[in-house]
């Protein structure tokens, strides 16, 4: 393995306990992936927070945004030993008679830092899920700039699956909400930072069942205004035997570079480990994939990223360019967020 990233001395930026819960009673359970982006001469990051109720031993819980009810949620709580509930390993759902929920409910909030390092995070959520495709939260946002105004896209989980959400801001206190823009099951999703040949272009990963057709790929849409996506393609796939033999997905919206549009992605084999490689995408037809991380840049090595909620999980959809340099933030094993900076000249050279 080839781990060429530089991890911040201070890392893990970020833990569950620097974020005040939206409401009491709540607990926040992790900090995961966040988006990132520079406005006003500072670099933000805009955190996905999961919290959930608080609760006892015997018992697990699921928060449901529900207008009808108090505060806004609903709370559902289930013995452990009740015959209609089905709890696994996984920490991150349930099922209770066939319906399944998730044991978290997230929203974005927003963390600001003059030098990239040290945040400060906003007392209150940012952003909250709104509606009926929303009522399990929202998560994982990737944020990009064109021109003046910020995309955001990120993930609408509900009942019925989960889809990509887009919301559009120019000053980080109004919101323009675009909908649905990609229906499910789908998920990390991010377009590009400017139109080529006159096209918007997007990357984003349909998400399928084991055993079936298809499975886990990256997928590139276009369209003519942001909002309505079309032409789909499937561009990469997962490779059997490699360290993205299982699932793949993109991460923030792909770099620039003089030899083609550089894109740093997530990949997981079928231990659930998940690592960073690079796709080089061609600057005029991103259809055309050129090289291809064989090793990956970036692994989960340390105790932060090896133990955790989730372990062995390094995932990124927040970065930010400075010349060669590329500021990665990332969420370490489900729990905190992380830092580290990479070379663009040394990433391209790792490609085959």
């Amino acid at each position: 393995m080839a781990d060429i990233a530089k991890r911040f001395a201070n890392n893990p930026l970020l833990h569950p306990r620097d974020v005040r819960p939206s409401i009491d009673g709540l607990v926040v359970e992790c900090l995961l992936n966040p988006g990132a982006f520079r406005f006003q001469d500072k670099t933000y990051l805009l955190l996905r927070v999961a919290e959930r109720p608080e609760q006892n031993s015997d018992t697990v819980s699921a928060l449901v945004l529900d207008p009808a009810a108090p505060k806004g949620l609903r709370i559902l709580s289930c013995k452990k030993g009740d015959p209609e509930l089905e709890y696994e390993s996984d920490p991150r759902s349930f099922t209770y008679r066939g319906d399944t929920y998730l044991t978290t409910l997230s929203h974005l909030r927003l963390a600001s830092s003059t030098d990239g390092v040290h945040f400060q995070v906003e007392e209150e959520p940012t952003l909250l899920g709104e509606g009926p495709l929303e009522t399990f939260g929202i998560e994982d946002a990737r944020v990009t700039q064109v021109g003046d105004v910020y995309y955001l896209t990120f993930t609408s989980v509900s009942a019925d699956g989960y889809g990509v959400g887009m919301i559009s801001t120019r000053d980080w206190r109004h919101f323009e909400r675009h909908g649905m823009i990609i229906p499910p099951n789908n998920k990390d999703c991010t377009p590009f930072s400017e139109r080529i040949n006159g096209k918007y272009y997007a990357l984003h990963r349909p998400s399928m069942a084991p055993g079936g057709l298809g499975g886990n790929y990256i997928w590139l849409a276009e369209s003519p205004d942001m909002v309505h996506w079309g032409n789909h393609q499937c561009i990469v796939r997962t490779r059997p035997g490699k360290w993205d033999s299982a699932r793949i997905g993109c991460g923030a919206a792909p770099t620039r570079t003089s030899e083609g549009w550089l894109e740093i992605y997530h990949g997981a084999d079928e231990h659930n480990r998940y690592c960073l490689g690079a796709l080089l995408l061609d600057l005029n037809d991103p259809s055309k994939i050129l090289a291809r991380s064989e090793e990956p840049i970036m692994e989960p090595l340390t105790e932060y990223e090896t133990n955790g909620f989730f372990g062995s999980v390094i995932f990124t959809n927040g970065i930010v360019e400075n010349g060669d340099e590329i500021t990665v933030y990332y969420g370490a094993s489900d729990l905190v967020v992380c830092g580290a900076t990479l070379s663009i000249s040394e990433i391209l050279s790792t490609l085959k």
